[in-house]
């Protein structure tokens, strides 16, 4: 028996490149197998929201069918509101329906782009939390609320001990006034952004029914948290009125999505991790 020849070619990769990629094609056959077990279509964005992601976001949604629903898997440990919101509008654009998936935590500006989807999809385990918008600070992310405090419990200590003004300075070394002032202005911004996600679902609530749930969702999202680590799991997300789905953790779609998750996770794409990702069946940009 001969082996067969193949015409010149004819490969797709070569050998070398396959291997380097392995992991990748590993993973969107597991996008494929969930979209052919679900009839959606699913996509994964992992990372800080800012508007460096809108253009990679938009490879993602290149080739989508608008007559099915969009799954997104979903982490991120937040950014910048007026960007979740594009975000949010560019995704609803591209469906039916759209379903968000948590499988670890979506806080703050990913808080915000779950309240535009029309289901969130959480684990028992999984977090949302206040909509405090956040400032890249030094090499980490800094919610306004805690740049504001900072500041001013700064003012308030060197006041009273001008000596201990050479620590506070060097503490606050990052942060100027431009981004206080900033700070100020995106906390005042926030009800206004809730609304704005609200009005992004398939079918909005009314305005009378949307101004109720504005101020449902206040108090947990924006008022009462002082921390921006404070958490909203399930129970406390379908509560205060958002669209939650509690996720059957022993369903196949729910296995395919954690398989998914914890490759993700061991690269070191998770929400407050060093790598970013958006990947669906036709892209995958990673950083």
């Amino acid at each position: 028996m001969t082996d067969a020849v193949k015409e010149p070619g004819s490969l797709a990769k070569t050998p070398l490149f396959e291997a380097q990629h392995a992991d990748r094609y590993a993973r969107q056959e597991l996008i494929r197998t969930y979209e052919q077990l679900t009839g959606a279509q699913l996509i994964v964005l992992i990372d800080q929201i800012f508007a460096r992601g809108l253009t990679v976001l938009q490879e993602l949604l290149i080739g989508l069918d608008r007559s099915r629903e969009l799954h997104v898997l979903l982490a991120t440990p937040g950014g910048d509101g007026e960007v979740a919101v594009r975000m949010i509008r560019a995704m609803q654009a591209r469906c039916t329906r759209l379903v968000i998936i948590v499988p670890d935590m979506a806080k703050s500006a990913g808080t915000l782009m779950c309240l535009g989807a029309d289901v969130i999809r959480m684990a028992p385990f999984s977090d949302l939390g206040p909509v405090d918008p956040q400032f890249q600070v030094g090499n980490s992310l800094a919610g306004a609320k805690e740049i504001v405090a900072a500041v001013a419990t700064a003012e308030d200590r060197v006041a009273q001990q001008p000596n201990s003004y050479p620590l506070y300075s060097a503490l606050l070394a990052d942060v100027t006034m431009l981004m206080v002032e900033q700070a100020k202005a995106a906390i005042t911004r926030t009800e206004a952004l809730i609304d704005e996600a609200l009005q992004c679902r398939t079918e909005p609530p009314d305005d009378t029914e949307r101004g109720r749930l504005v101020q449902q969702l206040r108090r947990p999202l924006i008022d009462d948290p002082t921390d921006h680590a404070a958490t909203v799991g399930p129970k406390l997300a379908e509560r205060i009125g958002l669209p939650v789905e509690v996720a059957d953790l022993d369903s196949e779609s729910w296995t395919i999505i954690w398989q998914l998750w914890t490759r993700y996770f061991a690269l070191g794409c998770y929400p407050a991790g060093a790598r970013a990702i958006y990947e669906g069946r036709l892209a995958s940009h990673m950083r």
